[in-house]
């Protein structure tokens, strides 16, 4: 990847997500439910726009946030157990639509860029900022969970029910919050092989 390439690439990546965002915007499945889900995609999204100039990750974790960006973006337009993947249903044999287990995974890719915030700001050791970055999805995972059950009882009727998401699971909350982990994880070892606090071009 030559370096013009290298530079604009949260540009490339912020462009196309607006476009996809407004795209998607357009007549969703259930508007009360798209506003709930979109609520944290924007807000995080903006606040990577707005602290650009201060501090820019490396591309690596643009590209991670932003897989969770788009994946969260389609769950929202479609509710989560209605986006028409129909492979996801097929992974196991109780034919649940796995579409939000990926996107709850996708939540820990989070920790890449936590983790590279930490020691770049050299707040900590490469091990304690691995320990914090699991810590600070898992708290984020819990949070969430909580936020739904919130919705779900305030809003009530489908709209609370497609928000919540369980689709009948009575250990979906714990389950997302497994899978929110298992990203963390999973976005740690990339961390760990790439480093790029120590080669920040990447």
């Amino acid at each position: 990847m030559n370096s013009s390439v290298r530079h604009f690439f949260p540009h490339a990546v912020a462009a196309v997500f607006c476009i996809f965002f407004l795209a998607l915007a357009i007549e969703p499945v259930s508007r009360d439910v798209w506003i709930a889900e979109v609520i944290p995609v924007v807000l995080i999204f903006v606040s990577l726009v707005a602290t650009f100039r201060w501090f820019r990750f490396s591309n690596i974790a643009y590209a991670l946030m932003a897989f969770w960006l788009f994946w969260h973006t389609i769950g929202g337009h479609y509710t989560f157990a209605h986006v028409p993947f129909e492979w996801l249903s097929q992974i196991s044999s109780d034919g649940r639509n796995h579409f939000d287990r990926i996107g709850h995974f996708s939540i820990g890719f989070y920790a890449f860029a936590m983790a590279e915030w930490l020691l770049r700001n050299r707040c900590c050791s490469l091990k304690l900022a691995m320990v914090f970055s699991i810590f600070f999805v898992m708290s984020i995972a819990a949070g969430y969970e909580i936020i739904e059950w919130w919705y779900a009882v305030a809003k009530g009727g489908d709209a609370g029910l497609e928000f919540l998401g369980s689709q009948g699971d009575i250990w979906d909350a714990q389950k997302d919050m497994l899978a929110d982990t298992l990203g963390a994880i999973f976005s740690l070892l990339i961390y760990h092989i790439t480093r790029p606090d120590l080669h920040q071009n990447r």
